[in-house]
């Protein structure tokens, strides 16, 4: 079974109540028929494609929200940005929802400085399911202690797997887990643009990338992997 697998299959057995799984959960009112197949083999592609580069970085944000990344199946990306995330991978654009596309504030934000990065960047979360009110299916609510532990196991297994020079740890959540497990040189910090904090993370992600912000958006897939 190959690091991508095992991935998958970690977060196939991930469950718990109150909690959308994209990758194998299908929302009956905005998802496209196979959705949660089409999530999948897009986190899968990445993750191959990721291990096979240089990567720079690994950007951890806290759990997926219900307008970016129940959506879209990837972390800190809404619709808006869904096919900006494809092209850097040089896979190509399916959306596994219907309507019109959704923007969300925190994709919003990291993408406003991704767009700009030419290094190779993965994205994910420290709880990689998107945890939700009792009741309501299309709210957000902070993840627990419990599934906190859970989500970390996942994200030092695909720390591990891709090997990236530095981790981009978003808020504290985030910072917490990693900060204990790897070494504080390859742990960075930036504020989450959330709740007040889009101009704190705006300058910590500018001062980290200044040399490496370039014009336009480049397509990983073109370098040499």
């Amino acid at each position: 079974m190959t690091g991508t697998q095992k991935i998958i299959r970690a977060l196939e057995d991930i469950q718990f109540e109150n909690t959308f799984n994209p990758y194998f959960d299908r929302c009956p009112i905005y998802d496209t028929k196979d959705a949660p197949d089409l999530r999948r083999h897009y986190l899968a592609e990445m993750l191959d494609r990721a291990s096979k580069t240089d990567l720079d970085s690994i950007w951890v944000g806290r759990d997926l929200g219900y307008r970016g990344g129940r959506r879209t199946g990837l972390a800190l990306t809404d619709d808006v940005h869904f096919s900006d995330h494809l092209e850097r991978w040089g896979l190509d654009v399916e959306r596994p929802t219907y309507g019109k596309p959704v923007a969300e504030r925190t994709a919003t934000a990291i993408w406003d400085i991704l767009l700009r990065v030419s290094a190779p960047v993965f994205l994910w979360n420290v709880f990689p399911l998107h945890p939700f009110i009792g009741g309501n299916p299309f709210s957000n609510r902070a993840h627990n202690a419990k599934e906190r532990r859970a989500g970390a196991e996942i994200l030092i297994q695909i720390v591990e797997y891709l090997q990236p020079k530095r981790i981009v740890a978003i808020g504290n959540d985030a910072h917490n887990i990693l900060s204990g497990v790897f070494s504080e040189r390859t742990v960075c910090k930036a504020r989450h643009p959330s709740y007040g904090g889009q101009a704190e993370f705006l300058t910590t992600m500018q001062s980290l990338y200044a040399t490496q912000i370039a014009a336009g958006q480049p397509n990983l897939f073109d370098q040499e992997l």
